[in-house]
């Protein structure tokens, strides 16, 4: 169903022709788009030609599903003001900002916190409406920004220049009395930003006094970060105790950033809030929610800016390689390892820099480039073997292993289609497994699944297959699923197969699940 008709789309109309897409090209492209989603569509080229000569705005999800299908032809991102259906949703920028003043950094954040809510709330009519938006080349401003200036001046914000302002209850700030906070180091400082205190972090409008910040609440942000890794390794991303990440976002840890702290103490917060916004996107990656976790993604390299933290910015520019190559984008999957890689030499422990060149494998395997991915694999290895214990590696690292490394080794010999070395490396990766790693002991049994079945070995893939669906069913992991249909779809030749079809039909509620 469209609105009300507002007069030609001659913005619409001129994208199209410049994309040299028809009218029931675009009508197929949406429909297509949107079908990936979970959407029935029915658009056909009148409906095109309704959008442009009348200007009729289609409603849901379709203005963002157009905007994608034409960005997909352009190569490159298309914004909704563009094709002249601006006024279809109000949201679509939000999240994708890198801002280069800190205050407005912290609006940026927030709000998307805010947004979030409101998608949950929604029954996720807001992530659905952004369906099909996600776009690779939106990483290349916040990456190169970040490049230039890893790490902002001063994050300290004035409690004087903030009296008078607070976070509104209505946004999930506290309203208790405000602490003093001075055993814990929370002094009055300089506001940065703009230097007035009242830049675009703009806080709302009340009465009571702004929160005054101190490392007891920072080291909550942090028990939380930790807590919710391990939720997320054990339950998939999709878990109920993961969805509570952003709820702590919005309630816990918006008001403490438009509250009043010191330098040090301010570092301290964006760096723990950021590793919660990196842990939102991973999540949302894990559900399939790609749009989502490309917001949070790009907020917590804003984040890791302002805390100063190399090594943590490099780790949200490792998740955003992750994403590129697992949506196809191998080489600004390699672009980002490698922007990880060259920003930290010299600063994060050897553990840190093996996981970054781990992440650079895996997008040049994804690439085909059989002789690059080796090489970064050999560096990771050689990385890994420079690590000792008592390092300070950073507690966001702890999952990372030899085990690890030999997991994903084996993906990378997958994708160039070397069974041989990744039955090596999923002997090693599957050895030893771990209560704590559910998902990803489930990810390795369909890789060794599908090396398996490439070696001619049927009854021993499907046996991997068998305890890989068992794994995927004790876990909420939109990417784990994908792995088992990926698996049952290259296992379609032999659907004849007893064997085959007892693995299909003991898959069959896990595909049949809601996302």
């Amino acid at each position: 169903m469209s609105r009300e008709s507002r007069g030609p789309n001659e913005k619409l109309g001129t994208v199209l022709a410049l994309a040299g897409i028809s009218n029931a090209g675009l009508a197929r492209r949406v429909n297509d788009l949107g079908a990936q989603r979970g959407l029935t569509l029915r658009y056909d080229k009148t409906s095109v030609a309704r959008w442009v000569s009348k200007g009729m705005v289609p409603q849901g999800a379709a203005p963002h599903l157009i905007a994608a299908a034409i960005g997909s032809k352009l190569g490159r991102p298309v914004p909704l003001h563009e094709i002249g259906l601006a006024d279809a949703d109000p949201t679509p920028e939000v999240g994708l900002a890198f801002p280069r003043d800190v205050g407005a950094a912290v609006k940026s954040a927030t709000d998307l916190y805010r947004l979030d809510l409101a998608g949950r709330r929604g029954g996720g009519s807001i992530w659905q409406s952004l369906a099909g938006s996600f776009a690779v080349s939106a990483y290349a401003t916040p990456a190169s920004r970040w490049l230039i200036t890893p790490a902002d001046s001063s994050v300290a914000r004035h409690v004087e220049l903030l009296e008078g302002v607070a976070p509104s209850a209505a946004d999930g700030a506290r309203t208790e009395a405000p602490r003093t906070g001075a055993a814990d180091g929370a002094l009055v400082a300089v506001d940065a930003g703009s230097g007035n205190g009242h830049g675009p972090g703009a806080e709302q409008e009340g009465t009571t006094a702004p929160l005054r910040v101190g490392h007891t609440d920072v080291s909550k942000l942090r028990e939380a970060a930790d807590e919710a890794r391990r939720w997320d390794s054990k339950y998939g991303g999709g878990d109920w105790r993961s969805s509570m990440v952003p709820e702590c976002l919005r309630v816990d840890a918006a008001p403490l950033l438009l509250g009043a702290y010191t330098d040090e103490v301010g570092r301290s917060l964006f760096g723990a809030t950021a590793e919660l916004t990196r842990l939102a996107g991973w999540m949302a990656f894990d559900t399939g929610q790609q749009e989502a976790a490309q917001r949070y993604y790009i907020q917590a390299l804003r984040l890791a800016r302002a805390a100063a933290d190399v090594p943590l910015g490099g780790y949200v520019l490792a998740s955003m390689s992750l994403q590129a190559t697992y949506r196809g984008f191998a080489d600004e999957g390699v672009d980002l390892a490698q922007a990880a890689l060259e920003r930290n030499r010299g600063l994060a422990t050897a553990r840190t820099m093996s996981f970054f060149q781990l992440v650079e494998a895996r997008a040049h395997a994804k690439a085909n480039d059989a002789q690059a991915c080796a090489a970064a694999l050999a560096a990771a290895e050689s990385w890994l073997e420079r690590s000792r214990e008592g390092d300070p590696d950073p507690s966001w690292l702890d999952f990372y292993s030899y085990d690890r490394l030999a997991a994903d080794a084996a993906e990378c010999y997958r994708d160039l289609k070397a069974p041989r070395q990744v039955r090596r490396f999923t002997e090693k990766a599957l050895s030893q497994p771990k209560e704590e790693f559910v998902r990803s002991h489930g990810l390795r049994l369909v890789v060794s699944a599908v090396a398996e079945l490439e070696s001619g070995n049927l009854d021993a893939a499907c046996a991997a297959g068998t305890r890989a669906v068992e794994v995927a069913g004790r876990i909420s992991s939109a990417r784990t699923t994908e792995y088992v249909r990926d698996l049952l779809h290259r296992l379609e030749p032999y659907g004849d197969e007893p064997r085959v079809a007892e693995l299909r039909e003991r898959a069959r509620p896990l595909l049949m699940a809601p996302a």
